[in-house]
């Protein structure tokens, strides 16, 4: 076999189209940026900014969305050979607003069914899965067959080899029934040697929310390593060994922070195959995702590894490349300016249940500060971030 992968992630790949100005409902919304997204594919992505030999297994429909994002995974550096296309259902795309610092509801187009939620046990390159020196899963991927089973079958097939990361990435509107998700969280724990999630996905897995009790409820359910984030208090990590670290936030000037998330995962991924130590992890790990929080886009946002210690070193976060002629950002009556230094979302903004939507019915807290679900097929990215 060829050298395994640094990481490979299995998940969600869409196409985000995100509004060029800030503080814009999107009903008066008149120009977007197309970008790659899916909180797998972001993580993906961004450890591939880190340096790292990465690939994504995931599904997009057979059409010209599903084109561009194998031209766009390509660009990044992502290995898309086990991205496969689904003829019955188009690929994801996901709309949002943007009113910084903490409010960006998301509109997810994945109906009747996401092509990525038909990856199948069978299609699996479970020598590579097995291979991979870290291996990364949602909990998105749970939500529905033949993508569960196949998820499932890949932890296990793992074998708690090397670094197994379980994303709680809960998002009840993609579930027919929310309160069916624990059995399949808990048995996918018993197979992660990382957990990762914010408090309200700690508590759908594990029923704790305070951040120490949830980081030990994670532990006890497999994890050796649990990481919480905790939003404007930073994040906790805490090791089986008995090894903790608690850090802040990195404050920034929020334009965006759907994709902070992923940021953080794949700088996750990036310090734990260098075998730093656990402060210094999660230190680069908040810069990564403060530095995305700071500008537009998810994917194309993702920092290179001298950005990080730039910002760790107490520069400020790097200009944004999504937006090369510097377009004017806030809405010109006012409406959108960015709030001063604000807490970079380290993970996920706080869920914000009232504008949460799953076909014009509220359903629940979404991962980016609020999410939307259309009434046509999609999915949408940033996440683990923010969004995805």
């Amino acid at each position: 076999m060829p050298q395994p992968y640094d990481v490979i992630t299995m998940g969600r790949i869409g196409v985000d189209l995100y509004p060029l100005r800030t503080g814009v409902p999107l009903a008066q919304a008149d120009t977007f940026g197309r970008f790659l997204g899916g909180s797998a594919t972001n993580v993906a992505v961004a450890a591939a900014r880190l340096g790292r030999r990465t690939a994504v297994i995931t599904r997009t429909g057979q059409d010209a969305f599903g084109e561009y994002l194998h031209q766009a995974l390509e660009e990044f550096g992502v290995d898309d050979r086990w991205v496969t296309s689904v003829d019955a259902y188009p690929t994801p795309v996901t709309f949002c607003e943007i009113f910084p610092p903490d409010d960006f509801p998301l509109y997810f187009y994945r109906q009747p069914k996401a092509p990525d939620l038909e990856i199948r046990e069978d299609e699996l390159d479970l020598a590579h899965v097995r291979a991979a020196r870290v291996f990364w899963v949602t909990g998105t991927g749970l939500c529905a067959q033949p993508s569960r089973s196949a998820t499932l079958a890949a932890l296990a097939h793992r074998a708690r080899a090397g670094t197994t990361v379980f994303d709680l990435d809960w998002r009840p509107m993609f579930w027919a029934d929310p309160a069916a998700a624990r059995p399949y969280y808990t048995e996918a724990l018993t197979h992660a040697t990382v957990a990762v999630g914010n408090l309200e996905e700690c508590e759908i897995a594990t029923g704790e929310r305070e951040p120490y009790a949830a980081a030990q409820a994670l532990l006890a359910a497999g994890a050796e390593l649990a990481v919480v984030k905790q939003g404007p208090k930073g994040v906790l990590a805490v090791h089986r060994d008995g090894n903790r670290a608690e850090v802040p936030p990195v404050p920034v000037d929020v334009v965006n922070g759907l994709g902070a998330g992923d940021a953080f995962g794949g700088a996750l991924c990036h310090g734990l195959l260098a075998g730093w130590e656990l402060e210094r992890v999660m230190r680069y790990a908040n810069a990564a995702g403060a530095i995305v929080a700071a500008r537009l886009a998810c994917s194309s946002a993702m920092p290179y590894a001298q950005e990080v210690e730039d910002v760790l070193a107490g520069g400020p976060p790097p200009p944004d490349p999504s937006r090369p002629d510097r377009t004017p950002l806030a809405d010109p009556a006012g409406a959108g300016q960015a709030a001063p230094a604000s807490p970079a979302p380290d993970a996920d903004p706080a869920p914000d249940t009232d504008r949460v939507r799953d076909a014009g019915a509220a359903s629940g807290g979404g991962r980016g500060g609020g999410a939307r679900t259309g009434p046509q097929a999609g999915d949408g990215g940033g996440a683990g971030g923010a969004a995805s």
